[in-house]
């Protein structure tokens, strides 16, 4: 009896901590949100999948989630996607769009 009251104790100082951690902050509404104009380009093959992420990044550079460091450096990536896709290289393309995005943690 002893111990299964010491382990009852035991387990609700364990399960203390993690109660406070579903405390939940309200951001402003208006706080990360895109602005109501904004539309993903449409589009298909390589030209669309880059004009896509680069409006993505035009976004995030306006609310603040990138710096313009990254985003230039976003944009210098993407010039050999433009030159194999103007090429009819689309999966080149595609290949170079995809391993940018995941270079910057947009996978």
């Amino acid at each position: 009896m002893r111990l299964a009251i010491r382990s009852l104790c035991l387990m609700g100082l364990l399960a203390l901590p993690l109660a406070a951690c579903n405390q939940t902050v309200s951001a402003p509404a208006s706080a990360g949100v895109s602005p109501s104009g904004f539309r993903m380009p449409e589009g298909a093959g390589c030209k669309g999948e880059i004009d896509r992420y680069r409006a993505v990044m035009s976004n995030d550079l306006a609310m603040g989630h990138v710096n313009q460091s990254v985003y230039n450096q976003v944009e210098r990536e993407l010039g050999p996607a433009d030159a194999a896709c103007a090429g009819g290289r689309d999966a080149e393309a595609v290949r170079i769009v995809h391993a940018t995005k995941t270079r910057h943690g947009y996978r």
